[in-house]
């Protein structure tokens, strides 16, 4: 400080608060901490008011706010409050781009990729929760459209059921379930195959009797798959029996097969899986094999 004007030049500054002269100089230039005059030699000097706006730009600059930001904080022209307020919120979206970032790094460790498929991955995750939504919005709209029932349009609210946005620090297994999820929507043959089931359930309107046979079927033939009884075996005839009435007649028998034929699809229910996956639940045990099974005996005893 000059004992004579009480004012510091950019050196005495920096000396004073372990700043560098040149960070000190570019503030200055930026209009952050302006110099309250100049000297004979054409020197900037600033007053000790200049000692604690440094102290607080450079805290403010620590936590990352821009110069202009600070610039209207110091002017008055917006409170520090609302700076900061505006500052969380970047940098929790930040903070959740870095995670979602290391969660697809994760993934790339842990498999071959092609460059092709990593762009795809990385894309995917990105997405906001709108564009995702629209994603499945998209299918749901293709595989239900001109379909009047009251049991489809209950399905197509749950195959619409994605969570708003992928959780704060998605693992690994969501955003796979996220990128599989999407390559389901988008692919063809799966489309059309919902399509067909969505068309069979307004004729025949199984729903209802689909979930009434399901406890059946994991219970009976999922028991005679973990015990190893081939659909075919006379042992195979009795537990049928107990899933499908002896005296059903034929003509129900046959259209019961070909339900079957299109119900017992494992996309479909992988597609319900990874729904679960991604609102952080654990996902039923396949159902499939079970159907699968129950099918094989239709066919091998009826």
């Amino acid at each position: 400080m000059n004992d004579v004007t009480g004012l510091y030049t950019i050196g005495q500054l920096a000396q004073r608060t372990g700043l560098q002269a040149r960070t000190i100089r570019f503030w200055s230039d930026s209009g952050v901490v302006p110099p309250v005059q100049r000297s004979g030699g054409g020197y900037r000097l600033y007053d000790a008011e200049a000692v604690a706006r440094l102290d607080l730009v450079r805290t403010l600059r620590d936590l990352g706010l821009g110069l202009d930001a600070i610039q209207q904080v110091l002017e008055k022209r917006t409170t520090l409050s609302e700076v900061a307020d505006l500052h969380v919120k970047a940098l929790d979206a930040e903070i959740r781009t870095l995670k979602i970032r290391r969660s697809v790094l994760r993934i790339l460790a842990n498999r071959d990729s092609f460059t092709k498929e990593i762009a795809l991955i990385n894309a995917l995750a990105r997405l906001s929760a709108r564009e995702r939504q629209q994603i499945i919005d998209d299918f749901v709209d293709r595989v239900f459209a001109d379909v009047v029932d009251e049991d489809a349009t209950l399905v197509a609210g749950w195959m619409r059921d994605l969570p708003s946005d992928l959780p704060e620090d998605p693992t690994s297994e969501q955003i796979n379930a996220w990128v599989e999820l999407a390559g389901l929507a988008g692919e063809e043959s799966f489309q059309q195959t919902v399509r067909r089931m969505v068309l069979s359930g307004e004729e025949n309107n199984r729903l209802e009797y689909g979930l009434n046979l399901r406890p059946l079927v994991l219970e009976h033939a999922g028991a005679a798959l973990s015990r190893g009884i081939a659909p075919e075996s006379a042992g195979a005839s009795l537990i049928l029996k107990r899933i499908i009435p002896d005296d059903l007649p034929a003509e129900e028998t046959a259209a019961l097969i070909t339900w079957l034929d299109m119900v017992a699809e494992p996309r479909v229910e992988r597609y319900w899986q990874l729904l679960s996956l991604l609102k952080g639940q654990q996902p039923s045990p396949p159902a499939v094999p079970a159907f699968e099974w129950l099918l094989a005996a239709l066919r091998a005893h009826r």
